[in-house]
């Protein structure tokens, strides 16, 4: 899909998307770092990167429940309010407890991905917009500003050592907070310039889950067992173990996120032609499965050049199922169903990623080891194998 043929409300959603995920990029790193600061371990970060998580859990389960009822693009506007609110808390709050809260309410995003209830509206405007044919492309450009300008601000978050010398740490990280409270504003301002296309039509208003909902309901079922796999290797966990197990610096991480952030990028176009070739369902277990493996032999990585090496094989691999994930989910329902579908899907993941930083950081606490990739690669495998017992046979239309 040439980008001359892009709508202009995919662009404003996309430009939209790269705001966050830049935010979201620096916010995964910096959050350890600032609670580590003000004296909370690994548990308190494990606990806080949890709220947040399940927060955005029930926030996109209740926008399930209305999202029929309720219009698109005052959905977006309220989200990018919530976002702007919650980077001036976290710039200005240090006391543990009202962090929580805000964590809870808010849409901070400890994952380094995008969990937020941001994603189904999204997801559901990119579907309501684009051909069939032309689907899993903008899915795929949709998940690649994601991760190119989240691997932007990994890399930025290195500002806080760059700048340590002549500016005090908890100043930088408070304008840090602040700076991803206006891109919340940013974001604010770019849904308010969506066009009424957005908007479901009369021929397909949209509706509660109907004929599709056990198809969704399957999907959901095993999209939570990835989630939780991958919530327990979230970013903000990650940055814990590479510093404690190799003694490597914030800047250090942040390149680290970079590099495999950017390979992530460029694995989502590959998605597109494999997807075309062997199917959504084919493309996301098949790139998925050996990525669970290298996630597990990084555990095992006796210096921090091969752990660098195998989390770069697996980003090359790891993320070629989210455009398809997203278009297969899209693809499977009525078009009047796809709000709820798009919700229905990301609740679980949500709260399963919510879950598992709980376990991932109490692990850390007690043992240097890398349990949590080890269980997080195994989970995600067998994720991969249900998948494709499951849906094979189920095909979008455009394999029909």
């Amino acid at each position: 899909m040439p980008r001359k043929s892009l709508p202009p409300d995919i662009r404003r959603v996309l430009v939209a998307r790269s705001l966050r995920a830049f935010g979201d990029g620096y916010v995964a790193i910096l959050l350890p770092v600032h609670l580590s600061r003000l004296g909370y371990d690994a548990f308190g970060v494990g606990l806080i990167s949890t709220a947040s998580l399940l927060g955005s859990a029930l926030l996109t389960l209740v926008l399930g429940l209305v999202a029929y009822r309720i219009p698109r693009r005052p959905a977006l506007l309220a989200a990018g309010l919530l976002m702007a609110a919650t980077g001036l808390g976290f710039a200005g709050i240090e006391a543990f407890w009202p962090l929580l809260v805000i964590a809870f309410v808010g849409t901070l995003n400890p994952s380094g991905g995008d969990v937020s209830v941001f994603l189904p509206l999204e997801h559901t405007v990119v579907s309501h917009v684009v051909a069939d044919e032309d689907r899993t492309a903008a899915f795929a450009r949709y998940s690649f500003v994601g991760a190119f300008f989240g691997a932007l601000g990994a890399l930025s978050v290195g500002v806080v050592d760059w700048l340590a010398p002549v500016v005090a740490p908890a100043t930088i990280t408070a304008v840090l907070f602040g700076l991803y409270g206006a891109l919340g504003l940013l974001t604010f301002r770019l849904y308010r310039r969506l066009s009424p296309q957005v908007e479901a039509g009369a021929d397909s208003p949209p509706a509660p889950l109907g004929p599709s909902r056990w198809i969704v309901y399957r999907l959901a079922a095993l999209f939570s067992v990835d989630a939780f796999g991958g919530g327990l290797v979230i970013n903000a966990l990650l940055t814990i173990w590479l510093s404690e197990r190799f003694g490597i610096g914030v800047a250090t991480i942040g390149a680290i996120f970079f590099v495999t952030s950017l390979c992530s990028a460029v694995s989502y176009f590959a998605a597109v032609p494999l997807a075309k070739r062997f199917g959504l369902i084919n493309t996301m277990v098949f790139t998925h499965l050996p990525s669970s493996l290298f996630l597990i032999l990084t555990a095992f990585a006796p210096t921090i050049w091969t752990a660098f090496g195998l989390l770069i094989l697996r980003s090359l691999l790891s993320q070629m199922d989210v455009p398809t994930r997203s278009s297969y989910v899209m693809a499977v329902v009525r078009p009047e169903e796809r709000p709820a579908a798009a919700s229905v899907t990301a609740v679980p993941r949500s709260l399963a990623s919510a879950v598992a930083p709980l376990l991932s950081g109490w692990l850390l606490t007690v043992s240097a080891f890398g349990w949590p990739l080890v269980l997080a690669g195994t989970l995600k495998a067998v994720y991969d194998l249900t998948l494709l017992r499951q849906f094979s046979a189920i095909k979008p239309p455009e394999e029909r």
